[in-house]
């Protein structure tokens, strides 16, 4: 590839055309600044169009009583008491602000028939707080962000894959980056650089994201860079993925089936949930259901593509296509399935990483100057268990905190930091992997996943992850063999060999969490610690140092006086029809 490349300055770096990355570079542009924004997937493709079911704001619409304060109570019970208190409140303060700002700008969202906004049941949340826009919030948040962007006329390159954050002394004054079809090479020059590149879920068998996406990437920049990542132990696996056929396994069954009277069923037609809560049933809460499923899968009770049945079809079809048409739709396309007559095999599916980049509160400001992350690839917000709906929120809310910071900052600069050397040492890199070889990168991106889902998936023990680690310290070893040949066709097979020098260093990171968190709470479950352990209220950190990953632990914030009184008014829900619990 050689030297030649192009150089773009801006004064703010958006890294992710999400949600997050998005809201950053719309603030970082009203703050003044020059902006722009980067992303490996095309435009209007990344992984937020799949997040389906809503954005969480205490608007009270539907339920008056609901407040900010409840949400924050909501999340922090939810997530195990491990959320970042500060955090919490931010995001639950300021989102409905950040929602009703959304529909200023025509975010297509449900409206009661006096025309607010209208709010459901979801997630583990007291009240109705997660507005909507159909089943495809997700993707409805994404274009009206979208939109807003063309009209700042902030420039935006997709297909930029990022191969290295540049760092000189301390301080990141941009990236390197390649264009995955013509594979020219730029460095993108900046005062600040927001990381929006989401998380880590692709690294196991079954996930709920796709191909190439969620590959762990911008953990492994910034733990490179020189931020900490923290409780990379925490992995979201959601009750219900698809598990046939072969390549649409761990796609998401979004749970608004389960909300709409899902029900269940073993291979011997238990309805098995009857077992492990026998009050909630199905609208149990989701590490629950997720771990029912999973036990009822290993224990042999399992249907033909080991997964159990999620069945619909008492509910008559008109009501399953009002309520439910994308997987009405989801099942014909992929299985010929009609599910208003037949059940689902589902089976638990890794789907949000909670842990992440060690941000601070107000800011999303990295332990790296001039560098910020937000949305996935953060740690922080969701503690052991996220609620469904907050992590849109969490990208509003926090994609404006840091895109204003990130403008702040650049606004006050007054020197620019470049450095050749370290633009050099970025090139010489990215050519080291450029190479013949007798490996590929795709089957060791599979023997990757196969290792984690069997040593760090639903349920865990020290014996399992041990070994986990010795299979990824071989996978590693096999790194400098990879066959790395950019052709006509594009410069995928170095975009994979990046995603998988990423992937090993984050399932290691993960592996050694793990391994420290002797306890289960909520997403972490292990077989050889079973309960709960008080003293382990802390954030596993991790960091890079001479090459190798340092373990540290640090206690969770102290909650604020004036929240102290909200810290035990979680949610205690009756379960009721249209209520779901997570």
């Amino acid at each position: 590839m050689g030297d030649h490349h192009r150089t773009e300055v801006s004064n703010v770096l958006i890294i992710g055309m999400g949600c997050a990355g998005l809201r950053a570079a719309i603030a970082a542009n009203m703050a003044g600044c020059e902006v722009t924004i980067i992303g490996k997937r095309p435009w209007k493709d990344a992984h937020t169009v799949l997040a389906a079911g809503g954005i969480n704001a205490a608007l009270g619409t539907v339920d008056p009583q609901d407040s900010w304060q409840q949400h924050f109570a909501d999340t922090l019970k939810e997530g195990y008491f491990l959320g970042i208190p500060r955090m919490v409140e931010i995001m639950a303060k300021e989102a409905p602000a950040a929602v009703l700002e959304l529909a200023d700008w025509g975010c297509p969202f449900s409206r009661t028939p006096d025309g607010r906004l209208d709010q459901r049941f979801f997630g583990a949340h007291k009240y109705r707080r997660t507005c909507y826009a159909g089943d495809y919030t997700g993707r409805a948040v994404l274009d009206t962000l979208a939109d807003k962007v063309s009209q700042l006329h902030i420039a935006s390159n997709d297909t930029q894959y990022v191969s290295q954050l540049l760092v000189h002394d301390g301080v990141c004054f941009g990236a390197l980056a390649f264009d995955l079809y013509t594979g020219e090479r730029t460095v993108y020059g900046a005062d600040a650089v927001v990381l929006a590149t989401g998380g880590g879920t692709r690294l196991w068998r079954r996930s709920s994201s796709r191909r190439d996406e969620n590959t762990g990437d911008g953990m492994y920049l910034a733990l490179r860079a020189g931020c900490t990542l923290g409780s990379m132990e925490l992995v979201q696996f959601h009750p219900t993925g698809m598990v046939w056929p072969e390549e649409t396994a761990g796609a998401l069954v979004t749970e608004a089936v389960r909300g709409e009277g899902g029900r269940l069923y073993n291979s011997d037609h238990e309805r098995f949930m009857e077992r492990y809560d026998p009050e909630r049933l199905e609208l149990s809460t989701r590490d629950c259901v997720a771990l029912a499923n999973y036990t009822e899968i290993m224990a042999g009770r399992g249907g033909p593509h080991n997964g159990v049945f999620l069945d619909i079809s008492h509910r008559d079809k008109d009501y399953i296509l009002e309520k439910l048409p994308r997987t009405y739709r989801q099942f014909m396309e992929t299985e010929l399935l009609d599910i208003s007559r037949q059940p689902m095999e589902v089976a638990p599916t890794a789907h949000y990483t909670m842990g992440g980049v060690m941000v601070d509160a107000e800011t999303h400001a990295t332990a790296v100057t001039g560098l910020y992350a937000v949305g996935e690839v953060t740690n922080g917000l969701h503690g052991a268990n996220r609620l469904g709906g907050n992590s849109l929120a969490e990208t509003v809310v926090f994609g404006r905190r840091a895109g204003e910071d990130a403008a702040k900052y650049s606004r006050a600069c007054e020197t620019h930091v470049r450095s050749k050397a370290t633009v050099d040492a970025a090139f010489d890199d990215l050519d080291s992997l450029l190479h013949k070889g007798d490996e590929m990168a795709r089957p060791l991106q599979r023997s990757l996943r196969d290792t984690l889902w069997e040593c760090a998936g639903v349920v865990r023990n020290q014996q399992r992850m041990e070994q986990g680690l010795e299979k990824v310290a071989d996978l590693t070893d096999s790194m400098p063999r990879l066959d790395v040949r950019p052709s006509a066709e594009g410069y995928q097979d170095l975009a994979h060999a990046l995603d998988l020098r990423a992937s090993l260093l984050v399932a290691q990171a993960t592996l050694l969490s793990a391994i420290e968190r002797r306890e289960s709470r909520g997403a972490h479950q292990r077989s050889d610690y079973p309960e709960q352990d008080p003293d382990l209220k802390v954030n596993f950190t991790i960091s890079l140092e001479n090459g190798e990953l340092v373990m540290s632990r640090v206690p969770v914030p102290e909650m604020p006086e004036h929240l102290k009184e909200w810290e035990t008014m979680g949610t205690d829900v009756e379960p009721v029809e249209g209520r779901l619990l997570e």
